[in-house]
């Protein structure tokens, strides 16, 4: 095991970070890249060869022998295409080059990648441009360059680009009422972001034995274990030898690429752990988490096991999610969630608070449509995750601040009394807030933990949709506040606020989001309760959408209807492969184990009467009924599966397709799934040519 003296040593070492250019790069040259990756402008010619140069030998001292410009494309995965240094000269000899044209700009094929109609078929070309706000770093010999994706058209054909559009939507809005407010200082805003990810890690030998798992990601059929996780013995338990040697390395692998891990443990499932790393500004932490996704796999196999990172891979025990912690932060440092301890702080964060509560109310719609896919479909709503209706938690004392302001009442506090916005705002302490892990979108000290998000999603359109509709509420606040008097200003504002907090009060709820009764206040609240993605895509592309992000630059009309598009697509065919993956799996590999096993039983009933005529075979003849009359259930839910899912593949309108999909196919597999699950459970383990939940679950050492 490596001293942990050399961490630091090992910290970034594959990254060519900040300190890296300061070391390597002419002084006016690092300025140049340092102003282009604060301000999203391009780098000249003559600037981006001395970057290329430089980098290249860097990468070279690190072994590297290719080059990849590293997107993210609407798959929601990243994509890489490899390219070497080599350049062949006319005594056949080579030479090492990589050009300043090379580094900030590539030429990928784009025809296989999603583009929701934004390009003609035969139009393959797609462009990706250098994003040097994001590092280089160097993974398995190659160095590879963070991205953003367009088309030949120039639309946005990834993740990256309207996450950084909407980072700068925000700045500009943030900065515009910071300096109304007094504080001319800030020039620059960035949303930071922690995303903690929950995974599952199960013996690869036995994944390889799981079609449903290799072809899904997530177990179609399997009845329950004897033991779930009922017993609550294993969040924060004991690491397992093996599985903490896996941690430690997944660690260094991901400290080596700057990726800052902070905290691992077991989570509540059987198999299931996290990861959480440090708050990173928002775009270079969606790049860390899609490394941390990726590595956690290539880590995972090298220990023998398989990491799953879809939001439900297993029945009857929780599923995987992916906090998404966000905040704001501005260019002198100050976190601009942060309560503060004095009277103008807290008036600057009650205008950042009431903006986010403002937005997350009015496109909670929005909201939840960035978060939904078949997977997360799953787990929202059960006891492992927030329900569909978002709501916002503040805690208690919080609370009490936002009641005042409503109600014009005095504030109390740990024994003291402050009159209140009227006159002095409070200091609010950090840590009075509870974590409520059943609200979606709470307030945990200096920052929101958006909670919705499912494991295996890039973080990159929640955020996109939370910068974006904070922008429009201060850039509404701003529009109010402009043309006032400055000696009238804080009057207004707080008038402002009190107005705003008795327009959206009804999304704040500090309960049990979990129970029936919320459910239905929260109907009679008006709040959005979208169980499905059909449900929720349309509001993607409704007006309110549409002006949104055309308004703040995020998206044009025909990117919105891309995403839309694409969004659909990928719903319908991630169950279609489930339908198809389940139906091979039963009639193969269940129905095998189950011929075998009522043979067998059969087979031995005969034997104990041809040996004993009188004795009675009840248990074989409970048995052999029980298996004769599931196999009945069986191949009639089989048949449906199989007929309705040939219908689906005729149905040409993509919305209508996906609510199909949603609400007949998967209520065939819901039907066939509790009949081969019933039947699974009387089958011994040996009949079964794939591992029983109790060996998958139960499995790590």
């Amino acid at each position: 095991m490596e001293n942990i003296n050399s961490v630091p040593e090992m910290y970034g070492s594959l990254v060519f970070n900040d300190k890296v250019m300061k070391e390597r790069l002419p002084k006016d040259i690092y300025k140049a890249v340092h102003a282009c990756a604060t301000n999203g402008t391009h780098l000249q010619l003559d600037v981006a060869n001395t970057v290329a140069a430089v980098m290249k030998n860097w990468a070279l001292e690190h072994g590297a022998t290719h080059f990849t410009h590293w997107f993210q494309p609407m798959t929601g995965l990243t994509a890489e295409k490899h390219d070497s240094f080599i350049n062949p000269q006319a005594d056949g000899s080579v030479i090492m080059d990589f050009s300043g044209k090379e580094l900030v700009k590539g030429e990928p094929d784009a025809s296989s990648f999603p583009s929701g109609g934004l390009r003609a078929t035969f139009e393959a070309r797609g462009y990706t441009a250098w994003d040097p706000s994001s590092p280089a770093f160097i993974k398995d010999g190659t160095l590879y360059i963070p991205t953003a994706f367009a088309s030949y058209g120039g639309e946005a054909l990834d993740k990256k680009t309207p996450l950084l559009r909407s980072m700068e939507a925000l700045s500009k809005e943030a900065v515009k009422v910071l300096h109304l407010l007094g504080n001319t200082e800030v020039t620059h805003v960035d949303t930071t972001v922690g995303s903690e990810q929950e995974y599952f890690l199960i013996d690869k030998e036995m994944y390889l034995k799981r079609k449903d798992l290799l072809m899904t990601g997530r177990t179609l059929i399997g009845a329950p274990a004897p033991k779930g996780q009922e017993m609550e013995d294993h969040y924060f338990g004991v690491l397992k030898p093996k599985v903490s040697e896996f941690m430690h390395d997944l660690d260094q692998e991901l400290w080596k690429l700057g990726v800052p891990a902070k905290t691992k443990h077991n989570e509540v499932a059987p198999s299931q752990h996290e990861l959480a790393p440090v708050f990173e500004t928002a775009n270079i932490a969606v790049d860390h988490n899609q490394l941390t996704m990726e590595m956690m796999k290539k880590v995972a196999d090298k220990h023998g096991y398989a990491c799953l990172l879809h939001e439900k891979p297993f029945e009857g025990v929780n599923g995987s999610g992916k906090h998404n912690n966000w905040s704001i932060i501005t260019n002198t440092g100050v976190n601009l969630l942060d309560p503060g301890k004095t009277p103008d702080q807290n008036i600057q964060f009650l205008v950042f608070l009431m903006s986010t509560i403002a937005a997350v109310d009015e496109y909670a719609d929005l909201l939840r449509v960035s978060v939904a896919t078949a997977g997360n479909d799953h787990r929202l709503g059960a006891n492992e995750a927030p329900p569909a209706v978002i709501s916002i938690f503040v805690g208690d004392e919080l609370a009490k601040v936002l009641k005042s302001i409503d109600e014009g009442t005095a504030f109390v506090s740990a024994g003291k009394t402050s009159m209140g916005l009227a006159e002095v705002l409070p200091h609010i302490t950090k840590d009075t807030t509870d974590r409520n892990r059943t609200s979606p979108f709470a307030f945990t000290g200096n920052k929101f933990e958006f909670r919705m998000p499912g494991s295996s999603l890039s973080v990159a359109d929640p955020n996109m949709v939370l910068n974006t509709a904070v922008a429009e509420y201060l850039s509404r606040i701003y529009d109010a506040l402009k043309d006032v008097p400055e000696e009238s200003r804080d009057e207004e504002v707080k008038k402002l606020l009190k107005k705003l907090l008795d327009e959206h009060k009804k999304i704040l709820f500090n309960g049990n989001g979990y129970t029936d009764e919320w459910i239905a206040e929260a109907e009679k609240r008006g709040l959005y309760n979208l169980k499905s993605l059909p449900d929720a895509m349309p509001h993607l592309i409704s007006d309110k959408s549409v002006d949104l992000f055309t308004k703040h630059g995020v998206f044009t009309k025909e990117e919105l209807r891309s995403r839309y598009e694409i969004f659909l697509e990928n719903y319908v065919k991630t169950i279609h492969i489930e339908s198809l993956t389940m139906q091979e799996m039963v009639r193969k590999d269940f129905t095998s184990g189950l011929v075998s096993y009522m043979k067998d039983v059969t087979n031995e009933a005969l034997k104990k009467k041809q040996l004993m005529p009188e004795l009675k075979v009840s248990y074989e003849t409970d048995i052999i009924g029980t298996l004769d009359e599931a196999e009945g259930e069986i191949d009639k839910a089989l048949g449906k599966l199989s007929d309705d899912t040939h219908k689906a593949e005729a149905e040409t309108d993509a919305l209508k397709t996906a609510r199909y999909y949603h609400d007949t196919i998967l209520t065939d597999m819901d039907t066939l799934r509790a009949s081969v699950d019933a039947a699974e459970a009387i089958i011994p383990e040996q009949y079964l040519p794939y591992p029983t939940y109790g060996e998958l679950l139960f499995s790590l050492r």
